[in-house]
């Protein structure tokens, strides 16, 4: 193999290596997400754990995060729980911070 051939496959297993992680990520952040949103709709314990788990699977309808973002506004809005779409993404955003430092700290361990 030539150096330009390791090199192309280092960079293939470093995109996919990233990939990875950013599913990991999105998927953990969506996770903390219904948790946050189910504590708004006062569910505890294993009903909040099953409504965080039906936030995750609505990533699965379309590509981006429209999906999460309108389950969780429409869940809300339902219950009488003012919320807003920009505070919705904010936390969002928040949140996929805390889910790469919870997936750094595991990789560590």
């Amino acid at each position: 193999m030539t150096t330009f051939d390791d090199r192309d496959q280092a960079f293939e297993k470093k995109f996919a290596h990233d990939n990875e992680l950013q599913f990991k990520a999105v998927a953990r952040r969506n996770k903390l997400f219904g948790l946050w949103a189910a504590a708004l709709l006062h569910k505890k314990g294993e009903a909040a754990d099953e409504y965080a788990k039906e936030v995750v699977l609505a990533d699965f309808e379309e590509a981006g995060d429209d999906d999460v973002l309108r389950k969780v506004l429409r869940d809300l809005t339902d219950a009488g729980v003012s919320a807003k779409r920009e505070e919705l993404r904010h936390e969002m955003d928040r949140l996929l911070g805390e889910a790469k430092k919870q997936l750094m700290m595991e990789n560590k361990s």
